[in-house]
């Protein structure tokens, strides 16, 4: 009876330290600008690594194209090597969780660079394509 009990633990100990495990993979990984209203995402899309940004509040939000039915103007995306480009999204990547990158600090992952700074955050990627986000004005490059 005593090595059914030991076995049955051992199982249940097993499956908790499998789930711990798997809900650390599920955490979201980017970061919060100081401001909180910049928030960043880096995601694994059909293989390849995507980073999106989206900003809360913006002076002025661009028209929205004829074949977007959701948001547009507050999204940014851009994979490792493509070109950077403001998307129709109708979520947000926006977790109060994430930690926040200090103005004057940088993030680096999967060949993506993000700066942040008191006049907004600057992202890029390898080919050096990104965006420059920022209450006042946001910028494709």
């Amino acid at each position: 009876m005593i090595g059914l009990r030991a076995v049955v633990l051992a199982s249940t100990l097993l499956l908790l330290i499998g789930a711990g495990a798997a809900s650390a993979e599920d955490r979201p990984i980017g970061f919060l600008a100081p401001s909180k209203n910049i928030v960043c995402q880096f995601f694994i899309d059909n293989g390849q690594g995507v980073l999106r940004c989206d900003i809360l509040n913006m002076e002025t939000r661009p028209r929205r194209p004829a074949d977007c039915d959701l948001d547009y103007g507050h999204a940014f995306e851009m994979s490792a090597k493509g070109n950077a480009e403001r998307i129709c999204a109708g979520d947000t990547v926006m977790d109060p969780s994430l930690p926040v990158l200090a103005y004057g600090e940088v993030w680096r992952r999967a060949g993506f660079t993000c700066r942040s700074e008191q006049a907004g955050l600057t992202c890029f990627n390898a080919m050096q394509h990104g965006f420059s986000l920022a209450r006042g004005k946001q910028e494709l490059f």
